[in-house]
């Protein structure tokens, strides 16, 4: 295991970002920035054991600071979507901003990918370990509580990426992390990910009204196609006539998956014909949002010039429900003060 560090460029205040890179003894790497602790590249071999970088993303810090697909962010407090921009808790009414129609989306616009955490390197018998740590005070974008967050990032012997979010405030507030990385198991710059073949550990998903926010209602995937319990290619069922993929313009779309949560287990799995990449997912929480780049333009070069058009990879945002802090049917997001939210999700990568 190694873990080599070099400067990725300077803000004009004089905030630099480095990008840290782990390899471990296969040769399979990944690369993280202290700029949001972003998840810069990860390069796995294809079938014939040729290397190629399977996320999305840039080359230069100056891209990151704007990163509007959000490629590899940590997205906090809450990921997703909120309905309104507005919640309650414990009786009293917070206002957010609206930055994605009527509603707010990753708690922005004050990105967490667009700050710079602290940064810890270590060993242990898993692999090599970052480990980025952010201080968020008290009505941070919008939420109550001082907030001490730590998402750990390790690169396995077994060609893993295991992500650890910890979170602890000293309010009730809300708590739901993620990790935004798009992927394309065929290469980064490869193109549109349609004959990508994906499977979802769950029988039912959370339905959407024009504006992304869930009814609160839960709907069989059966007969439709949000049905991934089968691997099929990604592209097989999306043109299709259904209303909800009419509305996200593709799969954009929560699933509640079918393990007990708080266990860590297989929760989706990812498979390129073509490369013979495979890609597991594994967590302990209780829903996936993926989603198809289906608002992707290709409008900001991505690594080495490649265009990041629509539908040109694939995102597992492993989280609780999109606004289920306004519904309490939902699996809670409430984090009580000085009690711990813990969270594991893992990304192992393989080939045929």
């Amino acid at each position: 295991m190694a873990i080599k560090v070099e400067k990725f460029g300077e803000t004009s205040d004089g905030m630099q970002a480095d990008l840290y890179t782990l390899t471990n003894e296969n040769g399979v790497s990944a690369s993280f920035t202290n700029l949001g602790g972003t998840w810069v590249s990860m390069v796995v071999p294809d079938k014939k054991g040729e290397m190629g970088d399977v996320i999305l993303g840039y080359d230069t810090m100056e891209k990151y600071l704007v990163n509007v697909p959000h490629f590899g962010a940590i997205i906090g407090r809450y990921a997703n979507r909120i309905g309104g921009a507005a919640y309650t808790l414990n009786g009293k009414d917070y206002s957010l901003y609206a930055n994605n129609g009527p509603n707010n989306l990753h708690s922005g616009p004050d990105f967490y990918h667009i700050r710079f955490w602290e940064v810890e390197l270590g060993e242990s018998d898993e692999g090599s370990r970052i480990s980025f740590s952010l201080y968020s005070p008290d009505m941070d974008q919008g939420f109550p509580g001082n907030a001490q967050i730590t998402v750990s990032y390790t690169l396995t012997k077994d060609n893993s990426v295991k992500i650890e979010y910890h979170m602890i405030s000293d309010a009730d507030t809300v708590a739901n992390l993620t990790n935004h990385c798009y992927f394309n198991l065929a290469g980064h710059g490869s193109g549109p990910i349609l004959d990508q073949e994906v499977w979802i550990d769950a029988d039912t998903f959370t339905p959407t009204d024009g504006t992304s926010i869930p009814y609160g209602t839960i709907l069989p995937v059966k007969g439709t196609p949000m049905d991934f319990t089968v691997m099929k290619a990604v592209g097989r069922d999306i043109g299709m006539d259904y209303d909800q993929l009419i509305m996200g313009k593709g799969y954009d779309h929560n699933w509640i998956l079918n393990h007990k949560p708080g266990e860590v287990s297989l929760c989706a799995k990812a498979f390129d014909p073509v490369s013979g990449r495979i890609m597991e997912v594994y967590t302990d929480l209780p829903g996936i949002q993926f989603y198809t780049g289906n608002f992707l333009e290709g409008d900001v070069p991505g690594k080495g010039g490649a265009d990041y058009n629509y539908r040109c990879g694939f995102c597992f945002e492993t989280q609780y429900y999109p606004d289920a802090v306004n519904k309490p049917q939902f699996p809670s997001v409430i984090l009580r003060a000085g009690e711990a939210f813990w969270s594991t999700t893992i990304y192992k990568f393989m080939r045929e």
